[in-house]
């Protein structure tokens, strides 16, 4: 796949800034005069200032307006083990680049487990010099780290595989989500069992199995090495602490590692000297390569982008200009770039990347664009600090086959027809 070292973006000139703004104001200009002739009428007193608003406390932890009840998780599909499903963000109707916790996607393999905090225990032993067993408390009590990453679901996208599927960003993408995460380093944890005692017999620096306490057992073998500076053991997100379906009270979090691998409701970590073959890393998550090879233990998900607005579903409403947004991440950095192309890939031009950039995190992108009303067809790819390019779903299929399942990142086509109208297509 191609790779290539890209610059990073400059902020606009005064000078662009300028031109960008007419270029918005000259699509508003009819909307903006009709409106003006109504501002030359008294302005009526809206009905929700005629009545007392409701209570302060009607509603002791927040909701969304009821106006906002169609933005939901949903599933792409019926589930015949409602305990073993998932259900995915709608990508296309959040701003910004964190995800609510009530949004947050799912994915589980034996439901979702009801387990009582004062209860709940962390053991983590194996190769270790002094096997312990952590409580809640203990873990509160142990110095914190807050860290905002994605998580991605190493199946997300896997329905592009044979093409197009035609379906909405949410039930393409929608394995995705972004949060602030709170915890304890795993490297603080295993300096409180006494450091590991793995030996030096070519394990590099040994493995961890995370074990979770649902009724699946989830439970993943993860290269020590390449995650003990970054792993977090975490017991809230986005300020609150973790709800249910994202692993209450305690989950794993490996920055940029497939999200099977962020093993929820943890409850013991095993330092080994080997992988240890289990069911999720054999049976599962290991893909079919079209020379009939396995792989195995891809655990990085690699740069991805992905239209958001307009993206299908959407319709545009009128001539002129809109604005292309997106969300763009990397499992091995950061995002340096991202370029849109609204011919179908022959011309491509750098978008902006928008807010703080942070490593192994969603970063949302923009580009300008006026519609002149005729078929047109969006994508984006993004650029990792790695200089990894995200690729075109021919040379992913060169290069994994058609037998695949996971860890499809291929740059995403979103068409627009002469009414407005976005497919995926």
């Amino acid at each position: 796949m191609p790779a290539r070292i890209a610059q990073p973006d400059t902020p606009p000139s005064r000078g662009r800034r300028r031109v960008l703004g007419r270029l918005a104001l000259g699509s508003l200009v009819a909307s903006q005069a009709a409106a003006a002739s109504e501002l030359l009428k008294p302005l009526e007193v809206a009905p929700s200032s005629r009545v007392p608003g409701a209570p302060i406390l009607e509603h002791p932890y927040g909701v969304p307006s009821p106006h906002e009840a169609d933005v939901v998780r949903r599933s792409a599909r019926a589930w015949p083990l409602p305990g073993a499903a998932s259900s995915m963000t709608p990508l296309a109707d959040l701003h910004g680049t964190l995800t609510p916790n009530g949004l947050v996607y799912e994915r589980h393999h034996g439901g979702v487990p009801d387990i009582d905090p004062d209860q709940h225990r962390l053991a983590i032993h194996g190769l270790v010099r002094t096997p312990k067993l952590f409580t809640m408390d203990d873990l509160l009590r142990m110095p914190s780290e807050s860290r905002i990453h994605f998580l991605e679901c190493s199946g997300n996208t896997g329905n592009e595989w044979n093409g197009p599927s035609g379906m909405p960003v949410q039930l393409t993408h929608g394995l995705l989500s972004c949060c602030e995460w709170t915890g304890v380093r795993l490297s603080t944890l295993l300096e409180e069992v006494g450091g590991v005692s793995v030996s030096g017999n070519g394990t590099q620096g040994g493995w961890l199995l995370a074990e979770g306490a649902d009724a699946s057992a989830m439970t993943r073998s993860l290269p020590l090495e390449r995650i003990l500076d970054r792993a977090l053991v975490v017991y809230a997100q986005n300020g609150e602490r973790l709800r249910p379906e994202n692993g209450y009270p305690l989950r794993l979090i490996v920055p940029g590692f497939e999200g099977n691998t962020n093993v929820k409701w943890l409850r013991r970590l095993k330092v080994v000297d080997a992988p240890l073959q289990t069911r999720e890393e054999t049976s599962k998550y290991t893909s079919l390569l079209a020379n009939g090879t396995a792989r195995q233990f891809a655990f990085e998900m690699d740069a991805k982008s992905v239209i958001t607005r307009p993206s299908p579903g959407h319709r545009l409403s009128t001539h002129g200009y809109y604005p292309i947004t997106g969300l763009a991440w990397s499992g091995r950095g950061t995002v340096r770039k991202v370029e849109v192309s609204t011919d179908g890939g022959t011309t491509w031009r750098a978008a902006r990347l928008v807010g703080a950039i942070h490593d192994r995190a969603l970063t949302r992108f923009e580009a300008d664009w006026r519609w002149d009303g005729g078929a047109a067809a969006v994508l984006s790819r993004a650029t990792d600090s790695t200089g990894y390019v995200q690729p075109t779903r021919a040379e992913l299929v060169a290069a994994r086959g058609l037998n695949s399942q996971y860890h499809y990142n291929a740059i995403q086509q979103w068409r627009v027809d002469a009414s407005g109208e976005v497919r995926n297509a």
